[in-house]
């Protein structure tokens, strides 16, 4: 089948190349406008806090994520000029439509505001300088915005740098790398264009998705580093097996353009195989994220879905069309031949090393697996937080706000608690039950030790106009992710509002930002471990096609487990005992983002099945033609160990923009890859998997044959 739809590819190569053209020109209009489409909802439908948070949206008129802060110091200021100021903020928050001011606290020489609107985040952001403006028209010229919005409208332009610095860095090493491996060619081009287009072509359909399905902020600089590393890990792949296509058919009697479609149809008969079985394992490990009941997660997926499915559809029509205009002399390397190119009767540098472990194979499984373990052990100490609003640049405007609380309340006034109580019929909120039930509530929660103060009345916003509905806040002393925070609401939920009656009919719902991020990590423990569970089996029987046997697929996933056990041990050495932290410029957390967690194991499972294809494929084709299991281990691993490797630092490269970049989540992401990827590419696939699959010997390629007779393929000795 590659065969025909190659050919086919081929002699129509100037249309695949303008239909790549055209998309990708499409997918950059795409992309530019894709900012105004993200959010940071951390939502999950369902749960008592969506719901509570629809009630707001309902009955008072407000979203979450469209809801100010502001930040006031002052010194020695009378009860009138505290006052005034607190008039001279609801003037100011004119300038935002259907805002307004829900809280009003002086404390400690600081006056907060909470700023409440119905808006969107992005469509909130948009106002936040109106707001940053009209607020020293007023004469409030200290006064500091942030919350959600504010937090969006400064982050965003910062997030983009950290972007274009990651793509520049990525593209200098790709470039170096490539000419290292493939030497002075037109080749080294190729992966660049392969790049370009399937990035642009997949922001593309991110876009479209947007208009449907929430997509989280981060996407792009996800979708754009890691497509990077997966575009270039595909087509030098298939760069390099063309060159070596070609040195096969040299000898041929064939001639011009029959010669050059011969090698690219070979190619692609067997590297675009591996990229197809490669890219289908990625989008498996990624399709997990798509079946966490958790629409931030699920954007994730969403998002990363499209990139090995976008690269795979370029390995498959633009890689060969490229391929077959550059023809043999535009893939041959002049004055430097690249270390890819292997001399006659030369291993290379991973024939070397796959000789020396088939030498010691019991030694260096051991000394690996040891190794491994010992890093790995790290991981008894993580701890998981939904988010965290503190982890952002200190020298941002709403940064410098979140200091202040933190200094003189603590962050908790950023994000507070919310108890919103439906009693059934209007006109109830103002009764003498009520009453005392809401003083009977707010008086025993303002005596738990982690609350900073809570605030209730009978009036807007307290109560919404039906006086059916309403609310009392919480304000905690510890950020929304903390644990103290996470403890907090068990305790409202559980202990205080389990035991207090408004009335037969009423019902008690705990929201805010808090509780949402409770129910996030609640959901995501729940549901993730069975959804691995089922990934793991659905990746076992596509590797047991693929593999043609019982044992490898089993061994790739073990070593794919160990590569993200690792990974996760690198989060808590480096963010929670700062090895390392001075140096990368990292930040100091005690915990590690939950979201961070679940799109990295996607991300390491896919791409060390991707490196797991690479490698064992090429094994299996010096198998099938005869060879020993160790020749074929030594033929595989010299093969395709360099081109692994390069795609590995390449890839660790482009997630510099990451762990470089301004904000812990996606720090964590990068450091978590690159680890993850360093130590899969390496100490995994150069060191115990030749040495496990030694020792295995025959046992590698064992599959009971199907039938009566129960006879067995390859049997082992």
């Amino acid at each position: 089948m590659l065969e025909s739809w190659t050919r086919t590819v081929v002699r129509h190569r100037i249309a695949v190349v303008l239909t790549w053209l055209v998309l990708a020109l499409l997918g950059s209009f795409a992309a530019a406008q894709l900012n105004d489409h993200l959010t940071t909802s951390l939502g999950v439908p369902g749960s008592e806090s969506d719901k509570a948070n629809l009630l707001l949206s309902q009955k008072f008129g407000e979203n979450g994520e469209g809801t100010f802060t502001v930040f006031f110091k002052f010194k020695n200021a009378t009860k009138a000029e505290v006052e005034r100021y607190k008039s001279e903020i609801v003037l100011a928050t004119k300038v935002v439509p259907t805002a307004k001011v829900t809280q009003q606290r002086a404390l400690g020489g600081v006056l907060f505001a909470s700023i409440a609107t119905s808006l969107t985040l992005t469509q909130a952001s948009s106002h936040t300088d109106s707001l940053r403006k009209a607020l020293v028209a007023q004469g409030l010229t200290q006064a500091l915005v942030t919350g959600p919005p504010a937090i969006y409208r400064d982050v965003t332009p910062i997030l983009a740098q950290d972007l274009h610095r990651g793509q520049l860095t990525a593209g200098v090493l790709a470039l170096i790398l490539l000419i290292l491996m493939l030497g002075f060619s037109w080749a080294v081009l190729v992966p660049f264009i392969f790049a370009g287009a399937t990035i642009t072509f997949a922001l593309g359909i991110v876009f479209l998705l947007a208009q449907k399905f929430l997509m989280v902020l981060y996407i792009p600089n996800i979708v754009e580093l890691i497509g990077l590393g997966l575009a270039i890990d595909y087509s030098l792949l298939i760069v390099h097996r063309f060159r070596r296509e070609l040195l096969n058919h040299r000898n041929a009697n064939i001639d011009g353009n029959e010669h050059v479609e011969s090698a690219v149809v070979a190619t692609m008969e067997t590297a675009g195989r591996t990229v197809l079985l490669s890219g289908t394992c990625v989008a498996v490990g990624l399709a997990i994220l798509l079946f966490v009941p958790v629409p931030f997660v699920r954007s994730l997926g969403l998002a990363g879905l499209v990139v090995p499915a976008s690269s795979v559809l370029a390995a498959l029509t633009l890689q060969p069309a490229l391929l077959s205009f550059l023809g043999s002399e535009g893939v041959s390397p002049h004055f430097f031949r690249g270390m890819l190119t292997k001399r006659e009767n030369s291993l290379g540098l991973w024939g070397i090393i796959a000789t020396f472990v088939l030498r010691r194979p019991l030694s260096v499984f051991l000394a690996s697996f040891a190794s491994l373990a010992l890093i790995a052990s790290a991981v008894l100490g993580l701890l998981v937080t939904p988010s965290s609003l503190t982890s952002i640049p200190p020298y941002l405007d709403s940064a410098k706000a979140l200091a202040i609380a933190t200094d003189k309340a603590g962050p908790g006034v950023i994000s507070p608690h919310q108890i919103l109580i439906d009693l059934g019929a209007p006109d109830l909120a103002k009764t003498q039950k009520v009453r005392a039930a809401r003083f009977a509530l707010a008086t025993a929660i303002s005596k738990n030790s982690e609350v900073l103060t809570v605030a209730t009345g009978e009036k807007d916003p307290y109560v919404d106009k039906s006086g059916q509905y309403l609310r009392i806040f919480v304000i905690g002393k510890s950020d929304l992710g903390a644990i103290a925070s996470q403890n907090l609401v068990k305790e409202l939920r559980h202990r205080y509002l389990a035991k207090i009656n408004f009335g037969v009919d009423s019902k008690l719902y705990l929201g805010g930002e808090p509780a949402q991020g409770a129910d996030l990590l609640h959901r995501i423990f729940t549901s993730f471990p069975w959804i691995v569970v089922c990934v793991l089996l659905l990746a076992y029987l596509l590797l047991l096609r693929a593999f043609r046997s019982v044992v490898l697929p089993l061994k790739a996933i073990l070593m794919d487990l160990i590569s993200i056990t690792v990974a996760y041990s690198a989060l808590v050495l480096v963010f929670r005992h700062g090895i390392g932290s001075a140096i990368l410029g990292t930040y100091r957390l005690d915990q590690i983002e939950a979201w961070v967690l679940v799109f990295l194991f996607a991300v390491l499972f896919g791409l060390s099945m991707d490196y797991e294809v690479f490698m064992v494929s090429r094994m299996r084709e010096a198998w099938n033609k005869g060879a020993s299991n160790d020749a074929a281990i030594v033929e595989g691993l010299s093969e395709t160990g360099g081109v692994v490797s390069a795609a590995a630092i390449i890839l660790v490269g482009a997630l510099g923009g990451f762990v470089f970049g301004h904000f812990a989540g996606l720090q964590q992401l990068g450091i978590g890859l690159a680890v993850g990827i360093l130590i899969d590419a390496t100490i995994i696939r150069g060191l115990l998997l030749p040495s496990a699959m030694v020792l295995l010997g025959k046992w590698n390629w064992w599959l009971p044959a199907r039938g009566e007779d129960s006879k067995v393929i390859n049997p082992p000795a």
